[in-house]
C-alpha cells in the first residue's frame, strides 16, 4: 500500500499542482516553499497582486525593503514593483531543479502584468516583454488576461519565446481562441526559425466562480447546483484534446512544441455545503494543472480522494449537463461574459488595494 498522501498521487496521475500563494518567509532554503518542493508535493507556483497584498499586509520580512525604498523617495506601485519581482526571481530559483529534472515541463512560476492593461494588447504585450526581461529566468511565466485584445498579445508573446499563462478563462469557446492564439505564435516562431521546445504556456480556466455564478440561477436544490463549473472545465478539457489530436498541433509537436495544458484556477471551494476538496479531486487528469491555496492544499493532503481521471471520458457527459442549463434559463455565455468583466474588474481592484497596502506599510 502506497505511503503517498493525495497530492504526491495527484502527480503520478500526470497532474501538476501549483501552489497559488507567495510571501517572503516562504522562500529560502529550508523554508515553507523548499519544504512542500522537497515532498513532491507542488511543482510549481502561481502570483497575483491579490496575493501580494496580503503578503505585504501580514508579513513583517518585507521591511527591510520597504522601508529603505520610503526613504529613497520611491512611491507605493514602485515599491510593489520591486517585491514582487524579488519575491518572484527568488521562487524561480527554488523551482530551477524541478525545472530541469522535468526538462521544462514543470517548476513554472508566474508573474502577472498589471491588469489595468487588459484590454490594451500594446500596453500587455510591452509590460510582459518587460517583466521577462528583468526576472530573466527561464521557468518564468508572464500572466496575460484571456480577453478578446489579450489573444493578439499572447500570439506575439509566445512568437518572442515567452512562456505565458494566459489568465481568466471562462468560456469553453473563449478556450479554442486562446489555444489557437498559442499554435499561431509557435508558428510564428518557427517560420523566424526560433525553436519551440522551450517555450511552454497554461490555460488558466476559472471553476469555483462559475457555481458561485451559476448556482444563484438555478432553482433552490436543483440536481445541478455545484456541478455547472466542474462539467464546463471537463468540456474545456474536451476542447484541449481536440486541438492536440489535430494535424495543426501535431504538425509543431513534431518541431518541439510543448501543449498548453488546461490550468484549473479559483479552485477553492466558495459554497461551504461543498466538499472543500470538490475542484481537485474532480478535475484530475493527465497534461494538467491546479493551482491551489494553502487551505485547499492542506485538505487535500489530509483527506482528499484517492486521485482518478476525472476528465478523459467524461467530457460527452459534461457537455450533455450543460445542454439542460438553457431549458432552465441560464444562459452560460453570458454568464462567463460577465464573469470575465468581473474578474478584470476584481484583479484591477486586487492590484490598487496592494498598492494601497504597500503605501500603508510605508507610512
Amino acid at each position: 500500500m502506497s505511503d503517498k498522501n493525495p497530492l504526491q498521487k495527484i502527480h503520478d496521475a500526470g497532474q501538476a499542482i501549483w501552489l497559488d500563494s507567495i510571501k517572503r518567509s516562504y522562500l529560502g532554503e529550508g523554508a515553507y516553499l523548499d519544504r512542500l518542493i522537497s515532498a513532491g508535493e507542488i511543482h510549481g507556483l502561481t502570483s497575483n497582486p491579490a496575493i501580494f497584498a496580503k503578503a505585504v499586509a501580514e508579513d513583517d520580512t518585507y521591511d527591510a525593503q520597504v522601508d529603505p525604498m520610503v526613504e529613497q523617495g520611491a512611491d507605493a506601485r514602485e515599491i510593489l514593483w520591486a517585491v514582487m519581482k524579488d519575491d518572484i526571481v527568488a521562487a524561480c530559483d527554488q523551482f530551477a531543479a524541478v525545472y530541469e529534472s522535468s526538462d521544462g515541463a514543470d517548476g513554472y512560476v508566474s508573474i502577472e502584468v498589471d491588469p489595468a492593461h487588459a484590454f490594451d494588447t500594446e500596453r500587455t504585450v510591452s509590460e510582459a516583454l518587460s517583466l521577462w526581461q528583468e526576472i530573466d529566468r527561464p521557468n518564468l511565466m508572464v500572466k496575460v488576461p484571456g480577453t478578446e485584445p489579450g489573444l493578439a498579445a499572447i500570439t506575439r508573446l509566445i512568437g518572442e519565446g515567452l512562456n505565458v499563462n494566459v489568465t481568466l478563462l471562462f468560456s469553453v469557446d473563449r478556450h479554442r481562441a486562446v489555444m489557437d492564439a498559442y499554435m499561431a505564435g509557435l508558428e510564428r516562431r518557427r517560420d523566424a526559425g526560433g525553436k519551440l521546445d522551450h517555450i511552454a504556456s497554461v490555460a488558466s480556466f476559472f471553476v469555483s466562480r462559475v457555481d458561485a455564478k451559476v448556482d444563484g440561477l438555478l432553482p433552490e436544490g436543483h440536481d445541478l447546483r455545484g456541478k455547472v463549473a466542474i462539467a464546463n472545465a471537463r468540456a474545456a478539457y474536451g476542447a484541449f484534446l481536440e486541438v492536440t489530436a489535430s494535424d495543426r498541433w501535431k504538425s509543431l509537436a513534431a518541431d518541439g512544441a510543448k501543449p498548453q495544458r488546461p490550468l484549473w484556477a479559483s479552485t477553492s471551494t466558495k459554497d461551504p455545503s461543498l466538499p472543500d476538496t470538490l475542484y481537485v479531486d474532480e478535475l484530475v487528469g493527465p497534461q494538467t494543472v491546479n493551482t491551489v491555496p494553502e487551505p485547499t492544499m492542506d485538505a487535500t493532503r489530509d483527506h482528499g480522494a484517492e486521485p482518478t481521471d476525472n476528465l478523459n471520458g467524461r467530457v460527452d457527459e459534461a457537455l450533455a449537463l450543460l445542454a439542460r442549463l438553457p431549458e432552465l434559463g441560464v444562459d452560460l455565455g453570458q454568464v462567463t461574459k460577465e464573469l470575465e468583466t468581473e474578474g478584470v474588474e476584481k484583479f484591477v481592484d486586487s492590484f490598487e488595494e496592494a498598492v494601497a497596502t504597500v503605501a500603508g506599510a510605508a507610512d
